[in-house]
């Protein structure tokens, strides 16, 4: 998609229509009352805070980070190799839960904050910098006590086995997203992209074969230009995005098979859509000259979108009417009546963003308590039943600053003193 610029560059009247931007997105947090500084209690316990050292040592293994350009806060790290005629899947995580310590200042604040919220100007984190940016995160060449998930596929990528352990990693590399797609598509990808990009195909088709169904929308973020301000993009992601995603949804539903046979844990689930909603979306795309011809499942239809043709806008946007009711569900002794999320069609938990996401915390201490046989911690269980509130507000919260943020770049490209200029595509 042509990304827009806003270009705020020499001329003194751009200058200051840039200063007046930067100026009302810091009001911006102030009018929606988002988190600004951590407390000093937060802030020490960030500084002091230490993770027991694992006695599983995992360094020898080659793991890699695959993120956007730039990030810092790296949650997941991967190792992937052939087992027989499947594969095994090594999936580490950010040891979240051995950094922050419940009932703490810390916590209470991530508790508070939910998620981090990503602005123009500067992202809101959960945790403070030093853990989010520094010791928690999965860093490349640094030495770091990490949650591994150890997945056993067979040769189709159906799931054999899946467990999760402490582990000491150490990540060889730090990916990001155009130059990891770069070298495959040029043939220059290592072992790790090969298999990422096989094992990403065939967790894809399991999803098909489930009847899962995926919106393909055209991301749209507001980023930093330089010299020249802020840009709006508007992209569809690059598909070694979806195929590192596989492995996130594939650790994800692991996770959700675990507490549901250990009878504890919170779910991320999803309704399926109503026939009502189903139909008036069948009378949309016929109006707008795409029918969805029956017979054919919706996720199946909407496969066969192409996000860049003409007119495939419209037909996206009617489809988010048949991905709502999205929450969590928390359960503690007989499993929940709602087990699966609907665009996956199977039960799934989030349990990958821990550095970024809240509820992740408790997703991993349970599976590992349930996985090393130890009893699940007293303050996860305790909690478990405020966590949907927590993260439906905080859910909000985000979806406002972001949506905010963008209408304010938007209305500045409107009236900037030098026209919009088309941009070349990113790739």
């Amino acid at each position: 998609m042509p990304r827009r610029h806003l270009s705020l560059t020499h001329d003194p009247e751009a200058a200051i229509e840039r200063a007046a931007l930067e100026a009302r997105l810091r009001e911006l947090r102030g009018d929606l009352d988002l988190p600004t500084g951590f407390s000093r209690e937060a802030l020490a316990e960030a500084e002091s805070a230490r993770a027991n050292p694992p006695d599983l040592d995992l360094r020898g293994l080659p793991f890699t980070t695959l993120d956007p350009a730039g990030s810092r806060d790296l949650d997941q790290a991967f190792h992937l190799e052939r087992s027989g005629r499947g594969f095994t899947v090594r999936y580490a995580i950010a040891d979240v839960p051995g950094f922050v310590a419940a009932g703490g200042a810390l916590d209470a604040e991530a508790r508070r904050r939910g998620q981090t919220i990503y602005l123009p100007d500067g992202s809101i984190p959960l945790h403070p910098r030093a853990l989010s940016e520094g010791r928690a995160s999965l860093l490349a060449d640094e030495d770091r006590p990490a949650l591994v998930w150890t997945i056993e596929l067979d040769g189709d990528g159906s799931q054999r086995a899946a467990r999760l352990e402490r582990a000491l990693i150490r990540s060889r590399e730090q990916r990001d997203y155009a130059s990891a797609q770069t070298a495959i598509d040029t043939g220059r990808a290592d072992e790790q992209l090969g298999l990422l990009e096989v094992i990403g195909k065939l967790r894809i088709a399991q999803e098909h074969a489930r009847g899962g169904a995926s919106l393909p929308m055209p991301e749209e973020e507001v980023v930093p230009d330089d010299d020249h301000g802020y840009r709006i993009e508007r992209r569809s992601p690059l598909a070694v995005e979806d195929w590192n995603a596989q492995l996130s949804l594939l650790t994800g539903m692991a996770a959700a098979e675990i507490m549901l046979a250990g009878d504890v844990g919170i779910l991320r689930t999803m309704p399926e859509p109503g026939a009502e909603a189903l139909a008036a979306f069948r009378a949309r795309v016929a109006a707008l000259g795409m029918p969805w011809v029956e017979g054919i499942r919706y996720g199946d239809y909407l496969r066969g979108i192409d996000p860049a043709a003409d007119g495939s806008i419209e037909i996206l946007q009617a489809a988010t009417a048949l991905f709502r009711g999205a929450g969590y569900t928390p359960f503690d002794g007989t499993a929940p009546e709602r087990t699966t999320q609907a665009a996956l069609a199977a039960p799934y938990a989030h349990v990958t963003a821990p550095l970024r996401r809240l509820v992740d915390r408790w997703g991993l201490a349970i599976c590992l308590a349930l996985c090393d046989g130890s009893a699940v911690p007293e303050w996860a269980r305790a909690s478990l039943d405020e966590l949907p509130e927590l993260m439906r507000a905080s859910g909000q919260r985000a979806s406002r600053a972001e949506g905010a943020a963008i209408d304010l770049v938007e209305a500045a490209c409107a009236q900037a003193s030098e026209p919009l200029r088309a941009a070349p595509p990113r790739p």
